[in-house]
């Protein structure tokens, strides 16, 4: 087996080192070919200097700068796309995701048959907010993408590197890795794994953020809000036809009167309402195709920095952590 550990970088320049110094002495451990990917996504501090600097002093680890911030997502398809190894890893730049647990990914990868293992922590890392909103796009991912192990979904994964011929044609800005995947396989499984408190400042994905991408998954990868505008208009004809009826029957009866501004005013807000979403959602789709078709890039490289992945290093009892420390040449809070 060969790995390529994949890792989007932004205002990581604290955790970096001791990140990728414990990621390749995990993957020296076991003597697996292997390549780390730092994709820096024009993160405005010294991120991309801690890369280059890992890149240039550390054997199997390349840094690649993106021109600007395209989004978690987006910098995962660059590093994706880059990888030579037979599977891939992705976690966070944070140190939540413990080195020592990507074993246990493989472990999963290959006892099992499967082609995408996810690891779920065995105690959710964040806030009780943060942690609703992070089951809120699960639940979206679940129901309106029909991905049915959506809540086993984390960034802490595994995959067979030929998963990404599936979403070889994905483009334009509004890139989610999760869903690109289900499109490849359905041999996906799950394992516990330990997460780790975040190592330095606080995260970029706030609540409001989780839920624009959980509307970013509905809208770009599914008709299902389109669907719900149809279901919408349905429901607001049998609203109307009700009414209607009962007005009717009124008139029959003779129980009829001048008022009736109330009725009249409710049923031109309930149907003006249906209307306005509908369009809403419609100038949604409209909006996504007319962007994808002015050709707005998934990501753009501006700078390369390393060497491909090198040979498989054997085991050596005792000093593949020393080994590791003396080429990266830094401790925990090097930069």
């Amino acid at each position: 087996m060969s790995v390529s550990v994949v890792i989007p970088c932004y205002r990581s320049a604290r955790t970096l080192p001791a990140l990728v110094t414990g990621v390749v002495a995990v993957l020296r451990e076991l003597s697996v070919r292997y390549e780390v990917i730092l994709v820096v996504d024009g993160s405005p501090d010294d991120t991309w200097r801690a890369a280059t600097e890992l890149a240039q002093r550390v054997e199997g680890v390349r840094a690649l700068h993106l021109s600007r911030n395209y989004g978690q997502h987006n910098a995962l398809v660059a590093g994706i796309r880059e990888a030579q190894c037979e599977v891939v890893v992705t976690m966070d730049d944070d140190l939540q995701h413990p080195p020592g647990q990507i074993p246990l990914l493989l472990a999963a990868l290959e006892d099992d048959g499967l082609d995408l293992v996810y690891g779920v922590p065995h105690r959710e890392e964040h806030g009780l907010v943060r942690n609703l909103a992070s089951r809120s796009v699960k639940t979206a991912m679940a129901g309106g993408l029909g991905i049915r192990t959506a809540r086993t979904i984390s960034a802490f994964r595994a995959f067979r590197t030929r998963l990404r011929d599936g979403f070889q044609q994905l483009s334009g800005p509004h890139a989610c890795v999760d869903v690109a995947l289900s499109w490849a396989t359905t041999r996906v499984g799950s394992v516990g794994v330990q997460m780790s408190e975040r190592g330095h400042g606080r995260s970029n994905y706030t609540p409001g953020m989780l839920l624009r991408h959980a509307v970013n998954m509905l809208l770009g990868y599914s008709a299902a809000p389109l669907r719900a505008a149809s279901y919408l208009g349905f429901l607001i004809g049998t609203v109307g036809l009700l009414l209607g009826g009962v007005v009717l029957w009124r008139f029959a009866s003779g129980d009829t009167t001048v008022a009736g501004f109330t009725t009249i005013a409710s049923m031109i807000t309930l149907f003006s309402s249906a209307q306005l979403i509908s369009v809403g959602v419609l100038g949604e789709y409209v909006g996504r195709i007319h962007g994808n078709g002015m050709g707005r890039p998934t990501y753009v490289v501006c700078e390369r920095v390393g060497s491909p992945a090198g040979p498989a290093v054997p085991r050596q009892p005792g000093g593949a952590s020393v080994a590791v420390h003396a080429a990266a040449g830094s401790g925990p809070g090097e930069r």
